[in-house]
């Protein structure tokens, strides 16, 4: 990714504006002008003006300031880069420690999932040539943007240099392998003793000369005992005893496993990158008869932009013109394409099928839905599961208390018990290798990283190992009703005709439509829908009367028609069958009305919200996974929610609740069952979403409210992504416990034959690489999660 800066910039007003009141005057002087964003005061007491950089350059921003009466000082800088050889938690600490350590730096995130890291500085006191030089110093170099052409004379002197260093690297490693194999050849054919410590001496400075040398700066960096300086203290000590081959064996196979590691993360990083490749960079903006080919940033809010068909849209949009079968798939994980007319919602990354769309831009190209789901794939490493946090603690106590054990293994056994020196600390030498955490560290991020980027093409999107690993532990799970298990739209369900002249339902649905016809309620709308969708013609209606909560009536070819509920009509004149009709149908959860022809019973309707296909399926695929308790949530009546709780087959049931009662309820579950999910809308059933162990959002593709509030998002409106997503989540879980019990079975291992001097040099650093390289492998496979 290329290095870029953002275009809101921080400038430090001077301690002449030392208080509150000059804020209001500051802002009162500049904040009228265009591009001026905001004067604050932050936690460190400075004065703070925020600006739009692409209005203002410095010099002019400089005069305004000092006309508003303040002087600019100096600004701060923040940078995004790729840096290279960011392989595990112990890197990242590494990284962090190392930049937060330089004055005027004042904050450092490193991102272990996309390998970048975010920077901010003040310009004052550091500039940005000596935080890379840091940074390149202890060995995470910026990784500068491959050109788009050839290299040339012009071309960027560093792009240049980062290329030749990585070629240099693989270049050294396999020359130090060549050195190394040809030492143990002349060992083989019996040579003479210093040809052959020349041949592993070579191959150690090959191999090792880089991580050695950046071992030694981050200790001097950051203070911290990485894997680099333990490896270079235990070849060079290997050298030391006599044991070159031994050395020579620890540098070359370390450099490999090093190297096939961080081929491995690259792998994982490239799952999340390619949601980054979904979106064209280029738009066919349409500017009057013609159109112009443009970069997705130059779009603004209410440009037109023109999508051919096969190709993928750039941005997120509502169609204006046209018709077309859209895939949605790379954002909503549905599996059939979605038909799209004049006023759809469409989003960008999405594939167009075979019809033209003309579409209107509703967001700028940083704020569509596309990329807000890459942002928060990207952060998600940063909100750490247990299990990871648990190692990472592990982790920074574990290393340096098996260096101590490994200097007290030199030291006291030749002193309290006669062994030999060189045997001493030849042992020492592999445990200090087998205290190398990277097999552990490793272990949780990488599994993470993958669930996380599969869950996102699969259009479920997790925000981080927090979420992802309470989603695999829930016992229980709360639904909300409307817009969750239900349509969250009326429709008619039930018509029967009574006795009377007219019995023909058509005909009767078609009078009913017609009196609807001039109402808004939702129910009357329904009915209107049911009869132009049997292609009926809705009659005009004269002398048309609303009569608030009980119904409607008027005339329609001659006939006083008039439809509502029961308490429109004489109770005492309707026949007992069809109050025992109503009885039944409004036990089902139903709304019912009468229709009545010139005074006359003529039908009954009824209305119901519409259960969402396949929900069954999904509730009986969660009981199959064994979340057997299933609770249904909502603020309708409880017969309404006793009828949907029977037909789905949810095992309970609390009606009527108002939105601080679902957070009582929702709270009342976790009390009961421990790790409870939500599954809600993500805007009005916010707070209860909020009170679960975990936030389930429905159908957020295109809502801000739902991304925020839930801890995960099923993209596309459809409940059949929550099974997969609770199973991902659990294979996930599986995998970690794994590579930790793992990992620390092999270091455990090793430490136990360290001492009795089972284990050699190499076995070690064979076995640190080997479990290491297996741990990614298996974190690697969930990629492939169906």
């Amino acid at each position: 990714m290329t290095a870029k800066l953002k275009l809101s910039r921080e400038a430090v007003l001077p301690e002449n504006a030392a208080c509150d009141h000059c804020v209001e005057m500051l802002t009162a002087e500049l904040g009228h002008q265009p591009g001026i964003e905001q004067v604050h005061r932050d936690a460190a007491d400075h004065f703070c003006l925020h600006y739009d950089a692409a209005r203002w350059d410095e010099p002019t921003l400089a005069r305004t300031v000092r006309l508003a009466g303040a002087d600019l000082q100096h600004r701060f800088q923040r940078r995004h880069w790729e840096i290279s050889a960011l392989d595990c938690a112990d890197c990242v600490a590494t990284v962090e420690r190392g930049l937060q350590g330089i004055p005027g730096v004042l904050n450092c995130q490193v991102n272990l999932a996309t390998g970048m890291v975010a920077v901010e500085w003040d310009q004052g006191q550091v500039s940005e040539h000596w935080v890379r030089a840091t940074l390149r110093e202890i060995g995470h170099a910026v990784v500068e943007p491959r050109p788009e052409i050839a290299p040339t004379e012009s071309a960027d002197w560093r792009t240049r240099w980062a290329a030749r260093a990585r070629r240099f690297e693989y270049l050294s490693i396999a020359l130090s392998g060549l050195a190394f194999a040809g030492a143990l050849v002349l060992t083989l054919f019996g040579a003479a003793a210093p040809l052959r410590t020349l041949a592993f001496a070579v191959a150690m400075v090959l191999g090792g000369y880089e991580f050695g040398r950046a071992g030694l700066l981050r200790l001097l960096r950051s203070r911290r005992l990485t894997v680099d300086l333990l490896m270079t203290i235990a070849a060079v000590g290997a050298a030391l005893l006599g044991e070159w081959a031994e050395g020579a064996a620890v540098v070359f196979l370390f450099a490999v496993g090093e190297t096939l590691e961080r081929l491995t993360m690259a792998r994982a990083r490239r799952s999340i990158r390619s949601l980054m490749q979904l979106a064209p960079l280029e738009a066919e903006r349409l500017v009057g008869d013609s159109t112009e080919r443009i970069s997705i940033e130059s779009l603004v809010i209410g440009d037109r932009i023109l999508v051919r068909p096969g190709e993928r849209l750039p941005m997120d949009g509502v169609v204006v013109e046209g018709h077309s079968a859209i895939n949605q798939a790379p954002i909503t994980g549905e599996s059939i394409p979605v038909e799209k007319r004049a006023g759809d919602e469409v989003f960008a990354g999405s594939i167009n099928g075979s019809g033209g769309l003309e579409v209107r831009v509703t967001r700028r190209a940083g704020d569509t839905t596309l990329a807000r789901i890459i942002t928060m794939v990207e952060e998600a490493q940063t909100r750490k599961a247990h299990a990871q946090r648990f190692v990472d603690r592990f982790a920074t106590y574990y290393t340096p208390a098996v260096v101590a054990g490994a200097l007290l293994l030199a030291a006291l056994p030749p002193l309290l018990l006669g062994w030999g020196w060189a045997v001493s600390v030849h042992r020492a030498l592999v445990l200090l290798v087998i205290s190398c955490p990277c097999a552990l560290v490793i272990s949780t991020p990488v599994s993470l990283i993958s669930a996380v980027s599969t869950a996102a093409r699969r259009g479920v999107l997790i925000k981080g190992g927090a979420a992802l690993e309470a989603l695999g532990g829930v016992t229980a799970i709360a639904f909300d009703k409307t817009g969750t298990l239900t349509l969250g739209r009326p429709a008619v369900t039930d018509l029967i005709p009574l006795a009377g002249p007219e019995r023909d339902p058509a005909t009767l649905l078609a009078l009913a439509a017609a009196v609807e016809a001039r109402s808004e309620h939702p129910i009357a709308q329904a009915i209107v829908q049911a009869a132009e969708a049997a292609g009926l013609p809705v009659e005009p209606v004269r002398a048309f009367q609303a009569l608030p909560g009980r119904g409607a009536h008027g005339e329609v070819n001659g006939a006083l028609i008039a439809i509502g509920r029961r308490e429109l009509f004489d109770q005492d004149a309707l026949p007992a069958g069809v109050r025992a009709r109503l009885d039944a149908l409004e036990q089902q959860g139903k709304t019912t009305m009468i229709l009545a022809r010139d005074g006359r019973p003529a039908a009954l309707l009824a209305v119901a919200d519409q259960v969402r296909p396949g929900v069954r399926e999904v509730l009986a695929r969660l009981r199959h996974l064994g979340v057997e308790r299933l609770v249904l949530l909502t603020g309708d009546n409880a017969v309404t929610a006793g009828a949907i709780a029977r037909e789905l087959g949810l095992t309970e049931v609390r009606a009527g609740l108002l939105p601080e009662q679902k957070v009582s309820a929702v709270r009342g579950l976790v009390a009961e069952a421990g790790r409870v999910a939500m599954v809600g809308d993500g805007v009005n059933d916010a707070p209860a979403l909020a009170a679960a162990t975990v936030g389930i959002a429905m159908g957020a593709a295109g809502s801000d409210q739902a991304l925020e509030v839930a801890d995960v998002a099923l993209m596309a409106d459809d409940l059949a992504q929550l099974p997969f997503a609770v199973e991902l989540s659990r294979a996930a879980r599986a995998t970690i416990r794994q590579n930790i019990a793992f990992s620390l079975g092999v270091k455990a291992l090793f430490l136990l034959l360290a001492v009795p001097g089972l284990a050699t040099l190499w076995m070690a650093v064979f076995a640190d690489d080997g479990a290491s390289l297996l741990v990614t492998g298996n974190g690697l496979r969930l990629l492939q999660r169906r």
